[in-house]
Parts: C-alpha cells; structure tokens; sequence
C-alpha cells in the first residue's frame, strides 16, 4: 500500500486523469443508454434533446483522453478473438479464448493468445477458474525480428449479477484474475532470437462487464446489445515497468446475440499503458465472438 501512495505522489496526476476520464465516458455513454432505453418506453421523454448534449460530452471526453500525456505515443491496432465456454456438468466447464493482436496501424500481427482454462461453478452467480496462457510476442532486438514467448498460471474469480432496467435483463459481471507471469527474455545467436531466460512479475487484474438489450424483453435470447467493459491491471510482484499501475483497457461494443448460445459484437477499446519512460494509448477496433455449449 505505501508503494502504491509513493506512486501515486510521484507519477498519480497523470494517471489518476487517465482513469477519471474514463469513468466520465462510461458514465456519460450509461446515460446516453439508459436515455435511450426511456424513450422507447416513453415517447414523451426528452431524448431528442439530451442526446446532442451527451453525445458533444463524449466526444469532448474522447477529445480530451488523447491529450494525456505529452510523452504518450498514440497507436491504432486491431485485435481478434473468440472466447468458449464448454459445460461439462453442474459443477465443472472448460474455459478457452484464442486472440490476434496487430501492430500499429494493422501493418502486422503483434501477438497471439492462447489461453484455455477449467472452471468451477461455485454458485449459479460465481465462479473459480485456473489455467494456463500461451503469449507469443512479435518483438525486434538489434533489427533482428523474431516470436519471444511469455508462459502464464492463472486463477481468477467471477461474480455476475442480473437485474432489470426498463423491461430489459441487464447483466453485470465482475472478474479478478491473478497471473504468474514467465516473460521471455529475448537474445542474439547465429543471427536470429533465442530465447533461454525467463524473468517472473505477478499482476492483477480486474475486469467489469454490462450487457444491455436494446429491445424489450424478459428472456435475452435474441437480438442487438451493447456492451460497455473496462479492466485495470495492476503489478503486485516485479513490475515489469518499474511501477504499479500497468494498463486500463475501456470498452464499448454493439453486438448481436444470435441465439442462447452464441454471440458477436465489435467495439472500440482505449488501451492506455505506462510503459517504464515513455506511456502508450491504443486505440483498438475489436471483434469478438462468444460461444456457450
């Protein structure tokens, strides 16, 4: 704790704008939905009026999150991914995503993720999960181009919530996830990357999700949705970036949920990420798909 002060004392105000900046856009595009979810319920609502409003104010916010930092290189990637769910009984399922990341400006593939897990159903609301990540990063030493890996243990712990807003099931799910990282570090021999050492760093993570229906319905089984996300990773053991805070991923996304079992959005992610000197903010389009069996 009293590293984390000492952080904040010295590096906080541009990380503390960073994160309030995000919450005002979460927060103003939640109202922007739950305007919208009005106005389908009621016609006479002022909708029309407040929408140029909230919509000046998010782009004001959008404006004003890109001028963070004078030393903050901005980039554009894309990144893909499919997450599975697979059930094996009451108790027990299998975990899975695979992703593809970009370089900036989509010019090549930065990295890769495999990362399949075993969970456990605690309570129909909870859930424990343990696994394993495969990362393989795309990195250049000496001009020499080559895949340095990074080996991952993780464990993480899901709640979700349900309620209804406007004649709509909105789900909230809120995830914390330890890793134990085994970062490759990369070296030159016979003019190409090796890679023989590993340095270890453990971070946590965590991750909040909503879903919102855009039609009204008691059972969300079909139909267009939007979901708002956003992640803060945090360094525990051995930052990698000699600080505490590590990154903050936001997310908004429309979707479509083509049935129970199936569903496919994409969205803009704004990753921000304090690098040792120099920080990063990556604007990301993202694809994504998400099957239940």
């Amino acid at each position: 704790m009293m590293s984390y002060i000492s952080y904040l004392m010295r590096n906080g105000a541009t990380q503390k704008k960073v994160m309030s900046q995000n919450l005002i856009l979460t927060t103003g595009i939640y109202d922007l939905i739950k305007d919208f979810l009005r106005r389908k319920k009621n016609r006479n609502s002022n909708f029309s009026t407040r929408l140029p409003l909230v919509g000046l104010f998010t782009i004001a916010i959008l404006f004003l999150s890109t001028t963070v930092n004078a030393q903050t290189q901005h980039t554009f990637s894309g990144w893909g991914g499919t997450f599975f769910t697979y059930k094996l009984d009451n108790k027990f399922s299998l975990h899975f995503d695979g992703q593809v990341r970009s370089t900036d400006k989509l010019e090549d593939v930065q990295s890769f993720i495999i990362r399949p897990g075993l969970n456990y159903h605690i309570k129909k609301n909870m859930i424990t999960t343990i696994g394993y990540a495969y990362i393989g990063s795309n990195k250049t030493v000496m001009d020499i181009n080559g895949w340095v890996p990074e080996h991952r243990i993780w464990e993480q712990f899901i709640y979700n919530q349900q309620f209804t807003l406007y004649n709509r099931p909105v789900s909230l799910q809120h995830r914390f996830r330890l890793e134990q990282r085994f970062m490759g570090q990369a070296t030159i021999e016979q003019n190409e990357l090796v890679t023989d050492n590993y340095d270890f760093a453990q971070r946590l993570r965590y991750f909040t999700r909503s879903m919102f229906p855009l039609s009204e319905t008691t059972s969300f089984t079909n139909g267009a949705f939007v979901a708002l996300q956003n992640e803060v990773f945090v360094n525990i053991e051995n930052s990698p970036n000699g600080k505490f805070f590590d990154q903050n991923r936001a997310y908004l996304a429309l979707g479509w949920r083509v049935n129970p079992k199936f569903d496919i959005e994409a969205g803009y992610m704004n990753q921000y990420i304090v690098g040792r000197n120099n920080d990063t903010m990556n604007n990301i389009v993202q694809l994504a798909a998400y099957v239940r069996l």
